[in-house]
């Protein structure tokens, strides 16, 4: 049943409308998530290798700026997590192969692995992925849904990425340093249109 309800909940992370579908049950499981990370974790799926790119991608996606980013939310951790306990094996080989084709653009563009790289040729390479992104996001959306497609990934090309960048952002997000930068709501409870503004003395 856990498992089943885990898998229910990396379907609803996948989607381009996750958040608004986030139920008590969701939110608890990403709560326990990151419980794992209240002591020293242990890497289950990514080796240290891997975590490093995972680690430094997710930096560059929510950088540290006047809040923290995303290596002080344990992203990486959060994203471990996720792919050893509720990714199956063809999703967590996705992951991973993309993982090996961030090397290979690394190799192929600057002769480095992309951890030895600097910032802005990591940079380059992660705006190449989230610009293939963005192509298939259009592409998705401008097409209907071909049922055979059913069991394939949303994002043909940039799968890889489409789930970094989302478990970067509700990794990031759904953890105490995220919800300390969001004042701790994730959707608004309210909103209030057209709120009279009141009229300022003159000084």
């Amino acid at each position: 049943m856990l498992a089943t309800r885990r898998r229910e909940i990396l379907k609803m992370l996948a989607g381009a409308a996750a958040w608004p579908l986030l139920h008590g049950d969701a939110l608890a499981a990403i709560s326990a998530v990151h419980a794992q990370l209240a002591s020293k974790y242990q890497g289950k799926a990514l080796d240290p290798h891997q975590n490093a790119i995972v680690e430094t991608i997710a930096e560059i996606i929510i950088p540290e700026t006047h809040t923290p980013g995303a290596k002080s939310a344990s992203v990486a951790e959060f994203i471990d997590i996720v792919l050893a306990d509720w990714a199956d094996d063809a999703e967590r080989r996705r992951f991973l192969d993309g993982l090996a084709e961030v090397d290979r653009r690394s190799q192929e563009l600057f002769a480095k692995d992309f951890a030895a790289l600097n910032l802005a040729r990591q940079s380059e390479i992660v705006r190449g992925f989230d610009e293939e992104f963005m192509v298939d996001v259009a592409d998705q959306a401008g097409r209907p849904k071909d049922p055979k497609d059913k069991d394939e990934p949303m994002f043909k090309k940039s799968s890889f990425f489409a789930m970094m960048k989302r478990l970067t952002l509700i990794g990031y997000y759904t953890s105490a340093v995220g919800a300390r930068t969001l004042h701790y709501q994730i959707v608004p409870s309210s909103h209030i249109q057209c709120a009279p503004i009141e009229p300022q003395e003159a000084d």
